[in-house]
């Protein structure tokens, strides 16, 4: 698990593919003495395991899967990324509870500023806004944002002058793809209320809930 709060920018030295998948390389400042062979690293959103550790680089390898399902297979060398480590049971949750498992990819389709901040707004599939709700959670490329507001077809956050240097997201213009992780709790609450069952507490419905207090 992660929190969406990046630690380093880095660099990717090369992409390699083959056989579908890909070996990455990437250049860090993380304290890669803490890091061992096996941890997770999450890659502008994306959990990946580390296989080689070099100095002041590692690799990982990414699968096809991943590829077809997130922007990864259109960096290259010298692109940048959010890199974060694996959560902590000591760590404070600074930002919100991030599996690194990209649910899709959006479209950047507006910027322009909002104050003290810079306002984006992208482009989403359907089956992806059904989990992105106004003052909800919401991971873009890594990194932990607030939605500020959704409709049919988009969903907007707006990102402050910290969150912009510190990641990559002061880089993202008009059409750039970037990787979306929706908040986890949405999805299982739905697959609660669509009825499965389990032999203890039965299916789930709007009424048990609100004879509950919950709703």
């Amino acid at each position: 698990m992660f929190t969406g709060l990046i630690e380093d920018v880095g660099t990717v030295r090369s992409l390699r593919q083959s056989n579908g998948g890909a070996r990455l390389e990437i250049l860090t400042q993380l304290p890669l003495s803490e890091v061992a062979l096996g941890d997770s690293i999450a890659v502008n959103g994306i959990c990946l395991t580390v296989v080689e550790l070099g100095s002041g680089s590692f690799v990982a390898d990414v699968s096809p899967e991943t590829l077809l399902s997130s922007s990864l297979a259109q960096v290259s060398p010298s692109s940048l990324v959010n890199l974060e480590r694996a959560l902590r049971l000591s760590d404070r949750l600074g930002g919100h509870l991030v599996s690194g498992h990209v649910d899709d990819t959006a479209v950047v389709i507006s910027r322009q500023d909002d104050g003290n901040a810079t306002l984006f707004t992208f482009c989403a599939a359907e089956n992806t806004l059904r989990y992105v709700v106004e003052k909800g959670s919401i991971t873009i490329d890594g990194v932990s944002l607030t939605v500020n507001l959704v409709t049919q077809e988009t969903f907007s956050v707006s990102i402050v002058p910290h969150s912009l240097v510190k990641t990559t997201l002061n880089n993202i213009k008009i059409g750039c793809k970037v990787n979306i992780e929706t908040d986890i709790i949405a999805r299982y609450v739905e697959k609660l209320m669509t009825g499965r069952t389990t032999p203890s507490t039965g299916s789930l419905t709007m009424e048990h809930l609100a004879q509950n207090g919950f709703v």
